[in-house]
């Protein structure tokens, strides 16, 4: 007898030419055919042009730090099938702060090896020109949520840190890479995650193995995880 079909909720935006927002100065996306087996070729092959920070995303401490840590150098563990903390902040308004009082209600589920995942619910912005006026951590969040030995932190946003005119964009960045933690980006999906009823669920998180680079797309997905004796999320 055949094992029931896992469900899986996928968390990734797709990547598509010309519909890819970018960061200023950061590549474009675009995939272009370049050979065709319409046009009698032996396969069809695509010609790809992204950057390290394209799409759904993963930041490595090496973003921000010269002596962080590259992509291809990551613990794999903290990435492969980590248990997740989803956490709804859907309540929150635009620019809004997601602060250390949002987040202590699930401060028991924080610990090493945990993925922490951000629902603000902003990825139905995504590609639009307001994207930008999503909620932020606090820095202080950040520092805590670290000190509880978490060192994944992922959001449905362009970022972790506040986004606009005169504001240091890079405060919590510098944070948890800083601590050797990593960020995710521009994740979907989180609301069907937090309404998937899913106890325990796992998120797999990995970047393509690309040698001294400071980001990678990733092909984030999340599924339900069987209960283990001990586990506390």
């Amino acid at each position: 007898m055949s094992s029931p079909k896992r469900a899986i909720i996928d968390l990734t935006h797709p990547l598509v030419p010309a519909g890819v927002p970018a960061c200023p100065g950061h590549p474009i996306y675009n995939a272009e055919l370049i050979s065709s087996l319409s046009a009698g070729a032996f396969a069809n092959v695509h010609a790809l042009s992204l950057g390290s920070h394209t799409g759904t995303h993963l930041d490595a401490p090496y973003h921000f730090f010269m002596d962080g840590a590259p992509i291809h150098a990551l613990d794999l563990e903290l990435l492969a099938a980590a248990p997740a903390l989803v956490v709804d902040l859907r309540a929150k308004p635009a620019h809004a702060p997601i602060t250390w009082a949002d987040l202590t209600p699930h401060a028991h589920a924080m610990r090493s090896g945990v993925a922490l995942l951000l629902c603000t619910g902003w990825s139905r912005f995504y590609g639009q020109e307001n994207y930008s006026d999503h909620p932020w951590l606090e820095p202080d969040a950040a520092r805590r949520v670290l000190e509880m030995g978490v060192r994944v932190i992922g959001m449905d946003a362009l970022s972790p840190d506040e986004w606009a005119a005169g504001v240091d964009t890079g405060m919590v960045h510098r944070i948890v890479l800083g601590s050797g933690g990593v960020i995710v980006e521009n994740l979907c999906g989180l609301g069907r995650l937090v309404e998937s009823g899913w106890e325990r669920p796992l998120v797999s998180l990995l970047p393509l193995n690309l040698q001294g680079c400071d980001g990678s797309p990733i092909r984030a997905v999340a599924w339900e995880g069987k209960e283990e004796s001990g586990s506390s999320v």
